[in-house]
């Protein structure tokens, strides 16, 4: 199906209609560091790159670059059923990112495992309990001294447990993530809405439940409803008055408020030069507003460009 509008199509893939650009190929056997924070944590390129080719031999067609993303994080890749919309998909995703709000159980439940360490990388980040009403300095001032029994607990219980600890006041928990740990190829799930934010880096990064944070944090596969694909070819440029909201505000008045459930927006086209990088996370931010799993682009330049100005440079590889 493809609905046209001016230069602007959107279309539902049944079968996609090229290959676009995550090109496991060129990544398999490098090591790139995720994060200036974790030097010895890397993305498995090269188990991505061996799940994706298996995935492809077996269902006989190319792959969209959400459907690398995901297949490429398969738990059993030879024996998975894939079929979009139907079928339950157990992934391994790269890492686990937490808002304070919700990181409280989840911790406990963890603890109560009774585990050593995580088993994936992970982070708590205090943003979600301070209220904005009177200013910057009061309101975080008063969530320090209503809320710091939490924050010890968590800050503790991250120190003994392998848990990355983004005190009060580090900032927004899905900006961190753009900025420190969203990677192009990376699978992230995160207790929070925006957490698609990080596919402006070319990673599938998905909003879960503590539950599901848990299970990944204590080693065992995640499960999801394997996601349709709806492909957003974006021609032309972004000039004069126009800004990357723009782009999704266009998608949303298109696929109404419920239009992206269960399903991953692909942005792809000649268009998608003329985004930044944070335009890309915004519009992929956004996303969630019309009930979308994620969304994510392309790797381009303008990643290359972010990634550098991260002290991540090797991600351009």
């Amino acid at each position: 199906m493809q609905r046209f509008l001016g230069k602007k199509f959107i279309s539902a893939f049944s079968r996609p209609p090229c290959v676009r650009l995550f090109s496991t190929s060129h990544v398999a056997n490098s090591k790139v560091a995720v994060s200036q924070f974790e030097p010895d944590q890397f993305i498995d390129y090269d188990g991505i790159a061996s799940n994706v080719a298996v995935v492809k031999n077996r269902l006989k067609h190319p792959l969209t670059l959400a459907e690398k993303l995901l297949y490429g994080h398969l738990d059993a890749p030879k024996t998975q059923e894939i079929e979009r919309g139907t079928s339950y998909l157990r992934l391994r995703p790269d890492r686990v990112a937490m808002q304070d709000a919700t990181a409280q159980m989840a911790m406990l439940q963890f603890i109560s495992s009774g585990l050593a360490k995580v088993a994936v990388p992970s982070t708590i980040h205090c943003d979600h309990l301070i209220e904005a009403q009177l200013g910057a300095d009061q309101d975080l001032a008063k969530a320090k001294e209503m809320n710091e029994e939490v924050y010890r607990f968590l800050a503790s219980a991250g120190a003994k447990y392998g848990v990355g600890f983004w005190k009060p006041g580090s900032g927004i928990i899905h900006q961190i993530l753009l900025e420190n740990y969203a990677f192009p190829g990376l699978l992230m799930i995160g207790t929070d809405s925006h957490t698609p934010n990080g596919g402006g880096l070319a990673g599938a990064c998905i909003g879960v439940g503590g539950a599901d944070a848990v299970d990944v944090m204590a080693g065992l596969p995640w499960e999801l409803k394997c996601p349709k694909v709806i492909g957003v070819k974006l021609t032309g440029e972004l000039k004069g008055w126009s800004s990357p909201k723009d782009i999704i505000l266009e998608v949303a008045n298109l696929l109404t408020v419920a239009g992206g459930t269960g399903a991953i927006i692909e942005y792809f086209g000649p268009g998608v030069e003329s985004v930044s990088c944070t335009g890309m996370a915004t519009v992929c931010n956004m996303g969630a507003e019309i009930g979308a799993t994620t969304s994510v682009f392309p790797f381009n330049s303008r990643m290359a460009d972010y990634l550098k100005a991260t002290n991540r440079e090797g991600g351009t590889v």
